[in-house]
């Protein structure tokens, strides 16, 4: 079986090991991204479980898997599955990764990892002890550009970082009579916008910056009180997010995150500034990173000749072939091969970091219902020891 290392670009290969037999549970928008990424990559879809049979069956038919199952417990046990993608409404997260945990499998888990700070330390000390690879889709990671960004921190080369701002605006709830088990507390979780994306936000601002949030101070707010047609169900969960933060490293800074902002599709925006440089990344124009300096601006592509090598690596097309969203997942996965072949693939996002997105999501709503500053818990708080 090949070693992949970090030198191995995504598309070449065997990409992942010829063992990466996956099951993916769940047959909505994420389960057709996770199965396209799991064969780019040479792996092997197996099987399939959903909310119903019947759905099970129609994603099998129609995306050619072996088998449907109407059990996902009953697939996660299956013998020829090393690898269990769960994709899934988000109060089913945790069971099904301590299930796939408990038989001997890999886990790679949609975020959030679990709908509360408690449970997500409970799976990521369940994927410790089972020596498991147990990874979560924060997938921006896997831009080009975003690596370059990074890189470009970690040099010095835009000095100490000193700010950092921006959101991540999508307009998919805009009307009251749109609705989506997110909406539901039960299934999705006491936080909506900022569990679902503002979770991505957090995670890129440190990943780029190297840095940790340590306090925050939000407000959240709905444009409608109930959803669905023909009047709908009353809602709790919060459609936007504004929020303020400081940093371990003595940044400040602040972001929006807002699902009902016309005209925004998918709109993620992070920017740094130190004391020599700013970058901007917008994840909807991916293929170029904004660089600013006192005494000019510019535009980083990926065909730059002194890319990092670690913006370098994840380059799979030409410029002019633009690479997007699913090439991202189809790194994901890739890494998540990698690392269940042995290698230590920089910039995998691992359960810990599931778990670091609930620590904040937690603060932000302390700080939302009791309108003051709150303290997120260091990594070395809420890690298990």
């Amino acid at each position: 079986m090949k070693k992949v290392t970090n030198s191995d670009a995504p598309s070449s290969g065997p990409a992942i090991p010829q063992a990466y037999r996956a099951a993916v549970v769940g047959t909505g928008f994420m389960g057709r991204v996770h199965s396209h990424a799991v064969r780019a990559n040479g792996g092997e879809v197996v099987g399939v479980a959903g909310s119903s049979h019947a759905k099970a069956e129609r994603f099998r038919a129609a995306h050619g898997i072996a088998r449907a199952h109407a059990d996902a417990l009953d697939l996660i046990h299956s013998p020829d599955v090393d690898v269990v993608h769960v994709c899934t409404p988000n109060h089913l997260h945790a069971p099904l990764s301590l299930a796939a945990l408990a038989a001997g499998k890999h886990v790679v888990c949609e975020k959030p990892l679990a709908t509360d700070a408690d449970t997500a330390r409970e799976l990521t000390r369940a994927a410790s002890e089972a020596g498991r690879v147990a990874v979560v889709p924060f997938v921006y990671r896997f831009h080009p550009m975003a690596r370059e960004a990074r890189a470009r921190v970690a040099s010095g080369s835009i000095g100490r970082v000193g700010l950092a701002h921006g959101g991540y605006l999508q307009d998919w709830l805009l009307h009251p009579e749109e609705s989506n088990w997110r909406v539901d507390p039960e299934l999705g979780g006491p936080t909506r916008a900022f569990g679902d994306i503002g979770s991505h936000w957090c995670d890129m601002l440190e990943f780029v910056t190297g840095d940790r949030i340590t306090e925050v101070s939000a407000q959240v707010s709905r444009i409608t009180d109930t959803r669905g047609e023909n009047g709908g169900r009353p809602v709790t969960t919060e459609d936007l997010v504004s929020f303020q933060f400081a940093t371990g490293g003595g940044a400040v800074g602040n972001a929006v995150i807002s699902q009902v902002s016309p005209g925004r599709k998918n709109q993620l925006v992070l920017e740094v500034s130190g004391t020599k440089g700013s970058l901007r990344f917008d994840q909807e124009r991916p293929e170029t990173l904004w660089e600013g300096g006192r005494g000019r601006t510019g535009i980083i592509s990926r065909d730059d000749p002194e890319l990092s090598p670690q913006a370098a690596r994840l380059v799979t097309l030409p410029v002019g072939h633009p690479q997007g969203y699913q090439d991202c997942f189809n790194a994901l996965v890739h890494d998540t091969g990698a690392a269940i072949a042995g290698d230590e693939p920089d910039g995998l996002p691992v359960f810990a970091d599931g778990l670091r997105a609930a620590a904040i999501a937690e603060s932000v709503l302390l700080s939302a219902t009791e309108r003051r500053w709150v303290d997120v818990p260091a990594i070395e708080e809420v890690e298990p020891v």
